[in-house]
C-alpha cells in the first residue's frame, strides 16, 4: 500500500520518512510478539478443552506463527520464546520496543542476554536497565549486550555460572554456504577446545611456510583443517556429494548451472572442474556412462602422477516442460533404497513453507495410519522438527496438482500453506501462481492504483 504513496521531496523529508519507518517496524514487531502470546494462549485454551494432555498444550504454535511470518517452522519457537519474553517478563524493553526506542534486533539481545534468569530477576535486569528511559540512545550492539550481561551476573552468578556449564552440551558442527562456490565451516566448541584447534592450525601452517611452501597463512591452515579431517592430502575421497546437473552442461559445455545438495547453485565450469580434477575426490557425482563407475589415472601433478580417482553417474529423467523428476537409474546408489534417493534428489531440503533445512525423515504426506501410501506422490523429505511438527492436533497435509511435486499444509487454524519441489538445473522457472493468487495480485494492483489516484488529488 505504501508503494501508491509518493515519496517526500527534499532530503530532510526523505531521512525524517526512514526514521519514522524505522520506528514503525519496531512498533508492529511489539504487536507481533503481542499477537504471538494471545494466539498461545488460545491454542492452550482449546487444546486444554480438546482434552489435550497438560505436557502436549502448545503444540505447532510456534509452528504456526512462523508460517505467518513467512518463517521456518524452526524458528518458531525462538520467535514465540522472545514474544513471551517481552510481554510477560520485561515490560521496559518491550515499551522501547513499541515507541522506537529499540529495534527486534536488540530487543532479542537483551531477552539473549537475560535467558539463564529466573522469571522474577529478569523483570529485576530490566527494571534496571530501563530501556523505555532511552538508556541505550545511541548505543550498539556490543554496549546493549555488555550492560545485559553484567546486570544478569550482579543478579544471578550461579546461574550463569550454569549455563556456562551446559553451553558444553551444545557444541556442534555446521556448513553453511559463502559466496563464489565457497562454504563456512564452523565448530561451537567449548573455548579451551577451539583455541587448540587453532593453535594446531596455526602452528602447522608456521612450520610449512618456514619450509618454503608459497601458500598463504590462511590458506595452509584451511588446507590443513581439510586434510587432518578427511585423512587425504587436498581433498576428500570416498564421500558422495550428489553433483546434479544437466548431460548439456556435462558433456557439451553448456552454462546451465548445477545443484549441489546441502549447499546450493554452482556455476557450470566450477561443476565440470569438480569432475575433472582428480584431487577434487567427488565420488558420487558423474562418470562413466549407464551409472557404472570410472576409474583411471590423471595428470593432475605431471608424470608419473597415479593418482585414481572413481566417479559415477546416475541419470536423472525431467518433464521437459515442468521439470518434474520423474524417473532415476538405481545402479551405482551409495544407499539400499532407491525411492528414499529418488526424493532426496527431487526435494534437496525440507519441503515444509519457508525451511530450507537437510533432509532427516522421509515421511508419507497422508499417514500410512489413514491409507497413505508409499509411493513417491505421498512422500516427502522433510528436517526432523518439521516432521514431529506435522503431527500436531489439527494439522494435515495432501499432495497437490502443480507444475512439479506439491503438497498443502494446514494448521489446526484451518490456514493452508503450498510447497512445490524445486527445480532441478536445466528447468527455466514458470508462473505457479493459483488463479485464486491471481485474484489476490489482481485486486491488490487495483488498491493501489487507488492510493496513486486519492494520493494525486490530495496533492
Amino acid at each position: 500500500m505504501l508503494a501508491g504513496i509518493p515519496a517526500p521531496a527534499g532530503a530532510a523529508a526523505l531521512i525524517d520518512e526512514t526514521r519514522e519507518l524505522e520506528d514503525l517496524k519496531s512498533a508492529l514487531a511489539a504487536r507481533q510478539a503481542r499477537d504471538a502470546v494471545a494466539f498461545d494462549l488460545s491454542q492452550r485454551r482449546e487444546q486444554a478443552d480438546a482434552g489435550i494432555q497438560a505436557d502436549q498444550l502448545g503444540t505447532g504454535v510456534a509452528a504456526q506463527i512462523a508460517l505467518a511470518r513467512r518463517e521456518s517452522p524452526a524458528k518458531g519457537g525462538r520467535l514465540l520464546g522472545l514474544a513471551k519474553a517481552l510481554v510477560t517478563e520485561m515490560p521496559h524493553t518491550l515499551a522501547a520496543l513499541e515507541t522506537g526506542q529499540l529495534n527486534e534486533w536488540r530487543a532479542t539481545l537483551l531477552v539473549r542476554e537475560t535467558a539463564a534468569l529466573s522469571a522474577a530477576d529478569r523483570a529485576a535486569v530490566d527494571e534496571e536497565l530501563a530501556p523505555d528511559a532511552g538508556t541505550f540512545a545511541g548505543a550498539g550492539d556490543r554496549a546493549i549486550i555488555a550492560a545485559a550481561r553484567a546486570a544478569a551476573y550482579r543478579r544471578d552468578p550461579r546461574s550463569i555460572t550454569q549455563r556456562a556449564a551446559h553451553a558444553e552440551t551444545e557444541r556442534h558442527v555446521s556448513l553453511r554456504p559463502a559466496p563464489d562456490t565457497m562454504c563456512y565451516l564452523t565448530a561451537l566448541l567449548p573455548v579451551s577446545q577451539g583455541v587448540a584447534v587453532h593453535a594446531a592450525l596455526t602452528r602447522a601452517a608456521d612450520a610449512l611456510r618456514s619450509g618454503g611452501d608459497t601458500r598463504s597463512r590462511g590458506q595452509l591452515m584451511a588446507d590443513t583443517l581439510v586434510e587432518r579431517t578427511t585423512g587425504t592430502p587436498g581433498g576428500i575421497a570416498g564421500i558422495e556429494i550428489q553433483l546434479v546437473m544437466t548431460d548439456r552442461t556435462l558433456f557439451q559445455a553448456d552454462s546451465e548451472p548445477a545443484r549441489l545438495p546441502g549447499y546450493g547453485t554452482v556455476p557450470a565450469g566450477w561443476a565440470r572442474t569438480l569432475l575433472r580434477d582428480p584431487d577434487t575426490g567427488a565420488a558420487g557425482a558423474a562418470g562413466g556412462p549407464g551409472g557404472e563407475p570410472t576409474s583411471g589415472t590423471g595428470d593432475p601433478g605431471g608424470p608419473g602422477d597415479d593418482r585414481a580417482f572413481a566417479t559415477w553417474i546416475r541419470r536423472l529423467y525431467t518433464a521437459p516442460a515442468t521439470g518434474e523428476l520423474v524417473a532415476m537409474d538405481s545402479r551405482a546408489r551409495l544407499f539400499p533404497a532407491g525411492l528414499r534417493r529418488f526424493i532426496q534428489a527431487r526435494d534437496d531440503t525440507c519441503r515444509t513453507p519457508y525451511c530450507d533445512a537437510p533432509i532427516r525423515h522421509l515421511d508419507h504426506i497422508v499417514p500410512w495410519r489413514n491409507g497413505g501410501t508409499t509411493s513417491l506422490s505421498n512422500g516427502a523429505g522433510l528436517c526432523e522438527a518439521c516432521n514431529h511438527t506435522k503431527e500436531s492436533p489439527g494439522w494435515s497435509a495432501q499432495p497437490r496438482p502443480g507444475p512439479r511435486h506439491t503438497l498443502e499444509v494446514t494448521t489446526s487454524t484451518g490456514h493452508t500453506y503450498h510447497s512445490t519441489a524445486p527445480p532441478l538445473p536445466g528447468t527455466r522457472y514458470r508462473s505457479t501462481l493459483s488463479s485464486h493468487r491471481r485474484r489476490k495480485l489482481r485486486h491488490l494492483a487495483k488498491l493501489m492504483r487507488a492510493c496513486r489516484v486519492r494520493a494525486g488529488a490530495a496533492a
